[in-house]
């Protein structure tokens, strides 16, 4: 008997091998004593030839969640990151299927789906909680949130390469006013991703902490901060040349700030479940997904 009886499918829509993961991992889980597979309208479209199709419960993407009591994400990292808010919200653990380009949230290749999962559901698995971070906005001393994000949240210039102005406080003590394309705010999730990219350390995930790397800054003394997680970081959007700067969490756009917005990032209290074969080691995911050294002795 698996440890999970109701277990929801996410896929990416625009990939012809997820059909083919999709396929392969519904049959794995049919053969599996008391277990019911979960899916909404989307998914649905990409499994309706299934032979098995019929056995399927479908519902509504609005009530999917509650119908599941583990969920498996057949994606890339971008998959995930869409389904973490909702996933987090509702307390949900979840597996993720690599079907992208790097994999550091989305780890069981599709060819270990029979031995990795079959664990993953028979109890055997390693659990990890990973925060997010809540961003809200105050405009003219209306307050009001505009998103979450699992990896980073990030101000720049949108579509224009222009420098932005900005005045950055943690817990409400000035840190400093900056010119720059932009900050960003990353969770050690996010350490590995568009923060790495722009200079910025890796985290381990375990860490309780948020790193603001500056983007381009126009001084030479700039570096990436690390601070603690529960901070509350706040960015003051100048009026340098009326740019209007953009925020997005996890790379999409949530909204196009004025000048004198104040954006605010903290910690979400909901956290995210990540479930991982028992045999996951962190720094064997960065040997592999970030190219560094072999083992000692390996050939």
């Amino acid at each position: 008997m698996s440890e999970f009886s109701s277990i929801g499918l996410i896929a990416r829509q625009d990939n012809a091998s997820i059909t083919d993961s999709l396929n392969a991992l519904a049959d794995f889980l049919l053969q599996r004593e008391g277990v019911k597979i979960v899916i909404d309208d989307a998914v649905s479209s990409l499994l309706q030839r299934h032979s098995a199709f019929a056995q399927m419960t479908v519902v509504a993407p609005e009530e999917f969640y509650l119908h599941c009591d583990l969920v498996i994400v057949v994606g890339g990292d971008g998959s995930m990151l869409k389904a973490a808010r909702t996933l987090a919200k509702q307390n949900l653990p979840v597996v993720g299927i690599n079907r992208g380009r790097l994999g550091f949230l989305t780890d069981i290749l599709p060819e270990e789906i029979q031995h990795d999962l079959s664990r993953v559901l028979d109890g055997k698995y390693k659990e990890e909680s990973r925060f997010l971070l809540n961003v809200s906005l105050e405009h003219d001393k209306n307050q009001r949130e505009i998103g979450c994000a699992l990896n980073d949240v990030v101000l720049h210039p949108g579509i224009a390469a222009q420098m932005i102005e900005f005045s950055l406080y943690i817990d409400e003590e000035f840190v400093y006013q900056q010119a720059s394309d932009g900050l960003i705010v990353a969770t050690p999730t996010g350490s590995t991703a568009y923060s790495m990219s722009a200079g910025g350390p890796i985290m381990h995930p375990k860490l309780d902490a948020v790193v603001l790397v500056p983007m381009y800054p126009h001084s030479l003394s700039s570096r990436p901060v690390v601070i603690d997680g529960k901070s509350e970081i706040t960015i003051v959007v100048g009026d340098r040349h009326q740019t209007m700067p953009q925020v997005s969490c996890d790379g999409q756009v949530e909204y196009t700030a004025e000048p004198g917005d104040r954006i605010r990032v903290s910690k979400k209290p909901e956290r995210l479940r990540l479930l991982h074969p028992m045999d996951y080691n962190y720094y064997e995911t960065c040997r592999s997904k970030l190219g560094w050294s072999q083992r000692p002795g390996s050939t």
